[in-house]
C-alpha cells in the first residue's frame, strides 16, 4: 500500500492541524456521532474517511487529545507497534502492511481503541495481505463530506474574532466566494490577513485581502477588476461569531 504522502495543492504551506474545536455540521455529523460512542465500536476500531480538506486529521487529533491517545502517521508506521490506544492518520498510506496488521490485531486483542483516517473506506485500500484486507473490511466507518457554506462562514468569523480583526460582512462573503471549500484554507487566510491588517491599522478590505492572498486562485491579477470596498463598508464592525452549528 505504498503511496507518497499527500499535500494540499496550495502555493503556501498549511499547518498539519488547526486550532479550535471542530464545529458540528451536516458534513461531520456521522463521524462525531461515532466518536461519541467509542464503547460501541466493533472490534474497538473506527475509520474516518473523506476527501482532502474536510477535517479528518483535525477530528482525529481532537479525539486523541481528549482521550490521551498516541497519534501515529501511516507512512511512518513500521515493525510491531506496542498495543496502546491509537489514532493513526493517513492510514491508507501505510507502506508496511504487516505493521498495520499487527497494530489492528494488538489493539483488538487488548480491547484498546484504534482510530484510523484515510481518503476512502478501508475496504477500498489497495492492500496485498489477505488477512489485513479482511480486518479492514470488518472496520466500522464514518464518512466526512465537504463542509457546508454555513460551517465555513462560522469558521472564518471565529478565526477573525479570535484575532480581533475587523472584517465587514461583505468582505467575509467575498472571501468565502473565492476560497476553496476547505477548513484549512479558512484558517490560513485568517492567519495571512492578520499581519497586514495590524500593520495597516484598519479593517480588512478587498484590496488588502487580494494583496495578502495574491498567490491564491481568485485573488491575484484575475481579480483586479473587482473594486475595493468603500470606506463606509470598511468601517463596519465584524459580525459576532455565528452560533455553532
Amino acid at each position: 500500500m505504498v503511496e507518497a504522502r499527500r499535500q494540499l495543492a496550495l502555493p503556501l504551506d498549511l499547518p498539519q492541524s488547526f486550532a479550535g474545536e471542530v464545529l458540528p455540521d451536516s458534513s461531520n455529523a456521522e463521524a462525531m456521532a461515532w466518536l461519541g460512542q467509542e464503547a460501541g465500536w466493533p472490534e474497538h476500531r473506527l475509520a474516518l474517511f473523506g476527501p482532502a480538506g474536510v477535517g479528518k486529521s483535525h477530528l482525529l487529533r481532537q479525539q486523541a487529545t481528549r482521550r490521551g491517545w498516541r497519534v501515529l502517521q501511516g507512512p511512518a508506521l513500521s515493525g510491531v507497534p506496542e498495543p496502546a490506544p491509537t489514532a493513526l492518520d493517513d492510514a491508507d498510506c501505510v507502506a508496511d502492511e504487516e505493521a498495520l496488521f499487527h497494530l489492528i490485531n494488538a489493539c483488538a486483542a487488548a480491547g484498546l481503541p484504534l482510530l484510523l483516517a484515510g481518503r476512502s473506506p478501508p475496504a477500498r485500500w489497495p492492500v496485498r495481505l489477505p488477512d489485513l484486507a479482511s480486518r479492514l473490511r470488518a472496520t466500522a466507518t464514518a464518512g466526512i463530506t465537504e463542509p457546508s457554506a454555513q460551517l465555513l462562514a462560522s469558521l472564518l468569523a471565529r478565526d477573525f474574532s479570535e484575532r480581533q480583526l475587523i472584517v465587514p460582512p461583505a468582505v467575509q462573503e467575498w472571501l468565502l466566494a473565492r476560497m476553496p471549500r476547505e477548513a484549512a484554507y479558512v484558517a490560513r487566510a485568517a492567519e495571512l490577513l492578520n499581519s497586514p491588517t495590524l500593520a495597516a491599522g484598519g479593517a480588512v478590505t478587498r484590496g488588502l485581502a487580494r494583496a495578502a492572498l495574491a498567490d491564491w486562485p481568485g485573488f491575484g491579477a484575475d481579480a483586479l477588476h473587482v473594486h475595493d470596498v468603500s470606506a463606509a463598508e470598511a468601517a463596519l464592525p465584524s459580525p459576532a461569531t455565528p452560533a455553532l452549528l
